[in-house]
């Protein structure tokens, strides 16, 4: 089992998010520590110029509100939750390098052709952790003939 693990989650991805919080607390086996993490991008300065005052922060209260649902529909009872703005997978790698978290779970789309040419944040986040990385794949029930 692990000792501590990194869940990066869209919040916007609500399945794919208790799925992998799920297998977080397979891994986990009941004594580890999860941290959900939630990166939000960047606003470019020229954009945050037209949005409202206290939308940004509201936006920050909606994603950890969606996170602590996720988490409670996966049955996970204990978990620290992180919202972290930045490049996706570099703020994951910094996050999973900060824990010391000897294990990263999360989702991923199958690829396209696309993803082999410039890579997704699964691909990059595997390409350079330095401890082990669980990418969950499937997409529901029907996955299973896939």
């Amino acid at each position: 089992m692990y000792r501590s693990i990194l869940v990066p989650i869209d919040p916007a991805h609500g399945e794919v998010g208790e799925r992998i919080i799920r297998v977080a607390k397979l891994l986990a086996g009941g004594t580890g520590r999860i941290t959900i993490l939630t990166v939000l991008e960047p606003v470019p300065s020229y954009v945050a110029a037209y949005i409202p005052d206290g939308m940004l922060e509201a936006n920050r209260e909606a994603a950890a509100d969606r996170l602590r649902a996720m988490a409670e529909r996966a049955g996970l009872e204990e978990a620290t939750l992180e919202l972290r703005d930045g490049a996706a997978s570099a703020v994951i790698l910094e996050e999973a390098e900060r824990l010391g978290a000897d294990a990263i779970v999360l989702g991923s789309h199958r690829p396209s052709f696309g993803d082999y040419l410039i890579g997704s944040t699964a691909a990059r986040v595997v390409r350079h952790a330095q401890c082990t990385v669980v990418v969950e794949r499937s997409t529901g029930a029907d996955d299973a003939s896939a």
